[in-house]
């Protein structure tokens, strides 16, 4: 589905048009001041510089902006998915002098009474979160499903040098092997065929997935063959550990640059299941499989079954000696109905 960037609307709401903002759709030409803005946003592990051309591409996207006085001070992104009854909401950020004015949530306004204007099948809006949650939040969203955060750094070279030390740099059926009793087996990597057969044409994935729900990089899609379509554009490792009867699945981002700095580079993993030994196996492999070209420092962020945590932490930091980056955090999938 193809989203309007026309942003006439019959009437806005009051509270929009005495709320001084202005909204235009983000161009090429917007991305100087939109990276100003949003510096050191997400500890430094922003994704929008390396996503913000491709997302203006995007059919099924629109990209908004808040300006004031002419001068950007806020972002959003609303991407219809779920055969477009469903508005995802991605990339909020607020200028920093302009925090804890409202603007977020007159942008959030916005972007909802546009959507439910011109798409009237539009039913909910879903978003993720990492911060606390309150009794307020719980007024206004449904929680969907929710995912451990384990957030680990390393420099390439010293894992690789490590891993090797193990044992763990040659055949991976016996490097995993060696580090998991569950299964000597190692885990699959699907094709497309592979992948739409299994999602799509079988119920074998809905013991495995929370809610039913493949969240990839904070993404929640439901499963369907038009949410399918949108990820596999996507650069996306697909494992298993068994095609027949799967337990554990896993979704790896091919690395890419991140602002904290130079040469620093972003893997994002999401861990489906709960068995640890197949947890650990799939991760092992993700890193084995992108190692040969990983250089520099890497942020790696697993979001996994909250149980698994904390033994997944201590493997990192004792098996692996990689070091963890924070505490644990939760991410949260939350929706709420457009009314």
């Amino acid at each position: 589905m193809k989203i309007d960037t026309s942003l006439t609307m019959p009437q806005l709401p009051e509270a929009l048009t005495h709320a001084g903002l202005q909204f235009t759709v983000a161009t090429e030409e917007d991305f100087d001041d939109i990276m100003a803005m949003s510096k050191d946003i997400y500890g430094g592990l922003d994704y929008l510089p390396t996503r913000y051309s491709t997302w203006l591409q995007e059919s099924n996207r629109t990209v908004i902006l808040a300006r004031k006085h002419g001068k950007v001070i806020a972002l959003e992104s609303a991407c219809l998915i779920d055969d477009g009854e469903t508005m995802l909401v991605e990339g909020l950020r607020v200028a920093p002098q302009e925090r804890g004015k409202g603007v977020a949530g007159v942008l959030l306004r916005f972007c909802s009474e546009l959507v439910k204007s011109k798409y009237p099948e539009v039913k909910v809006s879903r978003l993720t979160r990492d911060d606390p949650l309150g009794p307020k939040d719980f007024q206004k969203y449904r929680l969907i499903t929710k995912q451990g955060i384990l957030l680990v750094r390393f420099r390439a070279e010293e894992l690789k040098l490590h891993l090797s030390e193990l044992g763990m740099n040659g055949d991976i059926q016996s490097s995993l092997s060696s580090c998991s009793s569950s299964s000597n087996t190692p885990p699959v990597r699907l094709d497309p065929t592979a992948i739409h057969q299994l999602y799509l044409t079988t119920d074998l994935m809905l013991g495995v997935l929370p809610n039913a729900t493949i969240v990839q990089d904070w993404q929640p899609f439901k499963l369907s063959p038009s949410n399918m379509a949108i990820l596999l554009k996507k650069d996306i490792d697909w494992m298993v550990d068994d095609v027949s009867n799967p337990t554990v699945a896993s979704l790896c981002t091919f690395p890419f640059r991140v602002p904290i700095g130079d040469d620093w580079y972003y893997l994002n993993i999401d861990m489906f299941g709960k068995d640890l030994d197949l947890v650990q196996q799939q991760f092992l492999c993700h890193l084995q499989h992108h190692m040969a070209t990983l250089k520099g420092h890497v942020m790696c962020q697993m979001f996994l079954d909250p149980p698994l945590w904390k033994p997944m932490a201590e493997f990192c930091r004792n098996t692996l000696s990689v070091e963890l980056v924070k505490k644990y955090t939760e991410q949260c999938v939350l929706e709420s109905d457009i009314i």
